[in-house]
């Protein structure tokens, strides 16, 4: 940075010795030459005392004002060689306006305002006034540009935390205010200063700084710049251990950059958050609800007996020595785990084998594992060893003694990252459902703050969104079989069945994204969603037949269940209604659903009774129907199916 000023102040150091040295040798204007001569001398002290501070200066607004001056010099040097003109003829054809000097002199003065600014606002915290610096002349065409400048050289100078904690408010307040002064910030280098405040401020200073880069990250190429400075793994490191309140902030960022720029998804989850995340979600959460523990993969048949068999017990234990504690203890979202100290020691022995996953950095050795298992029992901590992927914050003292407020945020922001990181996302996706984000998001959809299901339930959404694309998700997170896929699916019927929440829209697209992982004795998802036909919003209707096709359609393996459950569930009936009188977005889907019906159980006296082929004709000749790419190739084969079955029926 020194070497970078000094060649960008030489130039300028050079051009006012020669203007000086010039104006000694005029022969016309002496007195105006002599005029120049003075600012000139004062300004190029300026200038050397900038060489002499180099270290100090903010290049940016450096760059700025040098060049300014250097066109200023340029003209005053030309200005002062037309008058050192000697011979008659030359200053015969040398014309020099009135006003020449005037605009120079006024010239040099700003410039002489511009540098003295730049160095009081480039100065150490002991050597700046405390007076207000004001504006730099050169403000006068941007002065938003010289409000930026000024904070972000509080950020790089050696001022206290307390004013570079201003300082970054002040950028919070511009960059909320216009998404263009967020780009001056990016621009003029206000991102790697605010990092460092993350890392290094009182908490007050740390959340203006996680806040005023995540309202920086307005698009792409912002978040790009962004992520490439650091964000990722300065984020990382206060979810892992700093303070709640600046937690929830850092979240929150997190989930502003990952919307406008999915791209960072994976760079944060290379980074561990998605981990840090989920257990600040888990935090408080499930370790009150052990119904729903999930079993630790790596288990013995005897370990797994023992844990089947002291459940009851060890539970009622759990809690009488929760109740005695005098302290409450830190919890460990891990929740109520239900094996033994047997399984424990095997499960170590299969991490120290490297049997399992570890959530640790390095790989420990027998000793310190033996070291934490002794820990745990003290605390009262059912742990599971190393053999799980543990979710829990390397940091997590003091947590439990936060406001119940601030604890609420973070289980807000905390899910809202989530969602955001998520989307589209299976790398992210995977890693959440092999950890016990699932559970949690169950948990906090039954008995969340309403920000938090509202988050919760968008995170479930994209998920499931994505495990509809990759049938190796829907395995491995939504499987039958599995106690958190479970809890999720109970969750996500009740709002549907309640239809009153803000929530009902997003749970019954995850509802219709899991549609393939539901078995044929599950029989009670459909019936809620063909309520939902005769919703009077056409937006829940719409998302309902959207939901129902992809039970109904030839994809899912048991279409034909599906196809008779909306029948029985009186589906029929509200889908011909939806295709005469319903909106352009839900008569289209309904047609769609009613031919996939008609394909694939056309048999069916409900049809029949319906006068579904009625309502297939008619819109076959409905040209903004048969037009549609989704109904183009279903309509003519369910209208001939249809076709042949019930005129048997009738033959007969």
């Amino acid at each position: 940075m020194s070497s970078i000023v000094k060649e960008i102040l030489a130039s300028p150091i050079q051009m006012a010795d020669q203007i000086s040295k010039t104006a000694d040798e005029v022969q016309n204007f002496r007195q105006e030459c002599l005029e120049l001569k003075a600012k000139t001398e004062k300004l190029a002290a300026l200038l050397r005392q900038a060489a002499r501070n180099s270290n100090d200066l903010y290049e940016r607004p450096t760059r700025r004002i040098i060049d300014d001056t250097e066109q200023v010099l340029d003209k005053a040097l030309v200005l002062v060689t037309k008058c050192r003109a000697n011979s008659v003829i030359k200053r015969l054809f040398t014309i020099i306006p009135a006003t020449a000097f005037r605009k120079t002199s006024m010239q040099l003065e700003n410039s002489v305002g511009d540098v003295q600014w730049l160095l009081r606002v480039s100065a150490s915290a002991d050597e700046r006034d405390d007076e207000y610096l004001g504006l730099p002349p050169i403000a006068a065409n941007e002065p938003i540009l010289c409000l930026i400048w000024e904070q972000v050289a509080i950020l790089l100078s050696c001022c206290s935390l307390d004013e570079r904690s201003d300082a970054a408010a002040s950028l919070v307040s511009l960059a909320r205010d216009n998404d263009r002064y967020g780009k001056l910030i990016i621009e003029e280098g206000g991102v790697p200063p605010l990092l460092k405040l993350v890392k290094e401020g009182k908490i007050e200073g740390q959340e203006n700084a996680a806040r005023a880069i995540g309202l920086l990250g307005k698009d792409p190429e912002s978040v790009e710049h962004i992520v490439n400075a650091g964000v990722c793994s300065v984020f990382a490191k206060i979810l892992k251990e700093g303070h709640m309140k600046v937690q929830t902030v850092v979240a929150w960022a997190i989930s502003e950059l990952a919307a406008n720029h999915p791209k960072c998804q994976d760079h944060f989850s290379q980074n561990n958050a998605i981990r840090l995340l989920v257990s600040h979600l888990a935090f408080e959460t499930i370790q009150e609800h052990s119904k729903y523990a999930i079993a630790n993969k790596h288990r013995s048949i005897h370990s797994v007996l023992m844990a089947s068999n002291n459940h009851g017990a060890e539970a009622d234990y759990v809690r009488k020595t929760t109740q005695e504690d005098d302290d409450k203890q830190i919890l460990h979202p891990m929740g109520n785990q239900t094996g033994s100290q047997m399984s424990n020691v095997v499960s170590n022995t299969m991490a120290i084998k490297g049997m399992g996953n570890t959530a640790n950095d390095g790989k420990g050795n027998t000793k310190k594992q033996q070291q934490q298992q002794q820990q745990q029992q003290q605390h009262h901590h059912q742990g599971s060893g190393n053999s799980h992927v543990s979710i829990a914050g390397m940091s997590i003292k003091g947590r439990e003694y936060e406001d119940p407020i601030t604890k609420a945020e973070m289980k807000a922001m905390a899910a809202r990252a989530l969602w955001q990181l998520s989307r589209g996302n299976l790398t992210v996706c995977r890693s959440i459902t092999e950890s016990r984000a699932l559970l949690c998001f169950a948990v906090l959809l039954e008995k969340g703050p309403e920000d938090v299901q509202s988050y919760s339930a968008m995170a479930l959404m994209e998920i499931t969104a994505v495990a509809e694309q990759h049938a190796e998700l829907r395995r491995s997170g939504f499987k039958p079989t599995s106690p958190a896929a479970k809890a999720v699916v109970e969750q996500l019927i009740k709002i549907i069945e309640k239809a009153d929440s803000d929530l009902l829209i997003p749970s019954i697209r995850a509802i219709g994204n899991l549609a393939r992982t539901f078995r044929a004795t599950e029989t009670r998802i459909i019936a809620p969603l063909v309520r939902l036909l005769d919703e009077r919003e056409p937006q829940v209707s719409m998302e309902a037949v959207i939901a129902l096709n992809k039970f109904a359609c030839t994809d899912n393996y048991l279409h034909e269940n599906h196809c008779s459950a909306i029948i029985e569930a009186s589906g029929a009936k509200h889908l011909v209604q939806l295709v005469y009188f319903g909106e352009q977005m839900v008569q289209i889907p309904s047609v769609c659903l009613l031919c996939y019906i008609a394909l694939h159980v056309p048999k069916s006296q409900t049809l029949a009774q319906e006068e579904v082929l009625i309502v297939l004709e008619w819109c076959n000749k409905q040209a903004h129907l048969i037009g549609d790419p989704s109904i183009e190739p279903l309509l003519p084969e369910a209208k001939s199916r249809l076709e042949l079955y019930q005129s048997r029926g009738r033959g007969r």
